[in-house]
Parts: C-alpha cells; structure tokens; sequence
C-alpha cells in the first residue's frame, strides 16, 4: 500500500483466500485491506495515538438516514454525552478531495451536528471547525488534541 502522511504505525495483517485483510481496533474484526481502509486504519491510530481521543468514543463505518437515503460515514467521535464531535470522511489516495467530497461531510453533518470535521485522502487533510449556530464553518491547521476540549465535551 501507498505512503500516506500519517505517522507509521504497526498494522495487524492477514491474508485470507489471497487477499490481505487489516485488523480494525474498532470494530475489533479484520476487514479487507482496500486503499480507503488503509486511510481509514492510518487516520483512526492518529486520532487515538497522536490526538489521544479515547477509543470508546470513536464508531466506525455506521449507517444513518438522510432523506430516507441510507448512507454511511467512515468515522464519528463523539462527546460523552452521547453527542457528536468530529466527522471524518476518509478517501482512497488516488481520490481527490473536491467540492463533491464536501458537500458529502456536510449532508452528513446536517444530521449529525458535528463540532468539527476533517476530510483525508492520506495525503492531503482539511480540518474545519463548525459554527453550528450561524452554520458555517473555518478551516483550521488541525484537530484539537483530546486534552484541549475533553473538558467542554
């Protein structure tokens, strides 16, 4: 797989009827090692080792509804009330994060109400922090680390 910008991290591996599938801490199963997967695994170690968000905060690839639609979102941290913090739409890296990958977060977001979002391709990553009462939104450098908001949240 491709070097993506994200720290290295050790990945758990196996092949299985020659295709090689990831272990995803999260949904504590192995999953088909695809390149949306592996931004998917590289994002979910930076946003537990380097961010240190708390696992039992973070889901994974669920379904929601939006307009009768079933979609799913690839990662939400959420607040300990049981309300959302971040979105984070992952992209294979050969996909280039475009206005369509935006308006994607956003129709997720109007359901789900998230303080921030952030949107990979594993190689290239836009933050932006959401004013949830005028509904708008500013780009920022990164995701605050854990220990920055843990006590708003």
């Amino acid at each position: 797989m491709k070097k993506l910008n994200f720290p290295s991290y050790n990945f758990r591996l196996k092949n299985s009827e020659n295709k090689t599938h990831i272990f995803d801490e999260i949904r504590k199963k192995f999953v088909l090692l695809q390149p949306e997967e592996w931004v998917r695994q590289h994002c979910l170690n930076f946003l537990i080792q380097e961010k240190k968000y708390p696992a039992s905060l973070i889901n994974v690839e669920k379904q929601i509804k939006l307009n009768e639609l079933s979609k799913r979102y690839d990662i939400v941290i959420y607040n300990n009330d049981g309300s959302v913090h971040c979105i984070v739409e992952c992209k294979a890296p050969n996909v280039n994060i475009n206005q369509n990958t935006f308006d994607q977060i956003a129709r997720y977001n109007s359901r789900l109400n998230a303080s921030f979002l952030m949107i990979t391709n594993g190689l290239n990553h836009y933050y932006c922090n959401m004013n949830l009462t005028s509904n708008s939104y500013n780009f920022i450098e990164s995701l605050p680390d854990y220990s920055q908001i843990k006590n708003s949240i």
